[in-house]
């Protein structure tokens, strides 16, 4: 393949010698990281400032981004964690009464790199076919060599594989808080005592997840990865909650210890995503990884418990295997957990989306029901979790 580019020009170099040769997106230089595709139409704004993209290049499906701007309502999280940003017609013009500024500044300022004018079409359709994978994207004075001509396609491949896999990594100590802070009763219940207090253990939440806790009467103490059991239990909570975050599962020991202990002391569990996968470790089930995960706004998923279909936001690239149908004995301790099953499943594919504990408070969902952005469908798991923790303190 003959391919000629210069300074001036975005490279995107894939794991297994693919390359895209476009324009600069936000900051010029360069980034690695795990390439990983998001189908929602709209929702870039929270899209960008998910935790759970640290050390991920995300490509947008959608092909038209950044006409919306941005603003200082809509982000999930304090900063732009995506590693690299990769669309194919960046809005020449922010129009939106809302708008504080323009995507493309939002990414230089926050140093993210990115790539546009590609065909991210068939990008997109090769990472479905091979499956995600270690890529790169280099510009400006990233593509010049130390002779000062222009980096050979090798050099920057070498970079790219020099990159850690995803699989094998841990990141929800990178991406948590480092203070304990707390969110309070808010809307109808705001200035209210709280009807339930929470310990929300932070792996990469996102703003949205307190808030619709707090809309419930819901006083919400956001503590970090480091949290010991001793700490959440001086908080006097009536539930814990596990929160979604980035990396590997399977390096989460930690954290699968830490729930034991809350499981054990009987307090009402949920957990989203990353917590999902932690809960079906805690029971016993082992996790794997995706060929090219969830991410997008539009997934359909199924309530076995109610039958119900929803359509739902995902960020994951693992998931639990656990046998679905009927409930099996969770295989932890020979079954000390009691019965579990698996509560919800992707229509797509199958992918376990969710596990129920029928012998301790205890639930899950692999999905993002706080939705931000997307459909609200699955916001009655709040309600459930609300629920469970009334029962449990009335003693049901």
């Amino acid at each position: 393949m003959n391919l000629s580019f210069s300074p001036e020009d975005a490279v995107l170099v894939l794991e297994d010698g693919q390359v895209y040769v476009g324009e600069p997106y936000g900051a010029s230089g360069s980034t690695t990281g795990e390439i990983v595709f998001a189908t929602g139409m709209t929702g870039y704004q929270e899209t960008l400032t998910d935790p759970s993209y640290d050390r991920q290049i995300v490509v947008q499906t959608f092909p038209h981004i950044g006409d919306t701007g941005v603003n200082h309502e809509d982000p999930e999280s304090g900063r732009i964690w995506v590693a690299g940003y990769v669309v194919r017609d960046p809005s020449p013009i922010v129009s939106n009464w809302r708008a504080d500024g323009s995507l493309d500044d939002d990414l230089a300022g926050d140093g993210i790199v990115g790539i546009s004018g590609i065909d991210t079409r068939k990008l997109v359709r090769h990472l479905r076919s091979a499956g995600v994978m270690r890529a790169g994207i280099f510009s400006g004075d990233a593509l010049l060599a130390e002779d000062g001509g222009v980096k050979s396609v090798d050099a920057l491949l070498d970079q790219v594989k020099a990159t850690p896999q995803m699989q094998g990594l841990s990141l929800y100590d990178e991406v948590s808080t480092k203070e304990t802070y707390t969110v309070e009763p808010c809307g109808e219940f705001e200035g209210r005592e709280p009807l339930f207090t929470v310990a929300a253990v932070d792996l990469g939440i996102k703003g949205m997840t307190p808030h619709r806790m707090a809309e419930r009467g819901v006083r919400v103490h956001v503590v970090p990865s480091t949290t010991t059991f001793e700490q959440i239990e001086a908080l006097n909570p009536d539930g814990v909650f596990f929160s979604n975050g980035p990396g590997d599962p399977g390096e989460a020991d930690q954290i699968v210890a830490l729930l034991r202990q809350v499981l054990d002391a009987g307090y009402p569990f949920f957990g989203i995503c990353f917590g999902n996968q932690i809960l079906g470790r805690a029971l016993g089930f082992g996790t794997y990884k995706l060929k090219f995960g969830h991410r997008g706004i539009n997934q359909p998923v199924m309530d076995l418990t109610t039958g119900k279909v929803e359509v739902t936001a995902h960020n994951h690239g693992f998931a639990v295997d656990a046998p679905k149908g009927e409930p099996v004995d969770a295989p932890y301790e020979n079954g000390k957990y009691g019965k579990v099953r698996v509560s919800h499943i992707d229509l797509n594919d199958d992918v376990v989306e969710g596990l129920q504990c029928l012998d301790i408070p205890a639930f899950s969902v692999q999905y993002h029901p706080e939705a931000a952005a997307g459909p609200h469908d699955a916001a009655y798991l709040f309600d459930r979790f609300v629920e469970l923790m009334k029962s449990s303190k009335e003693g049901k």
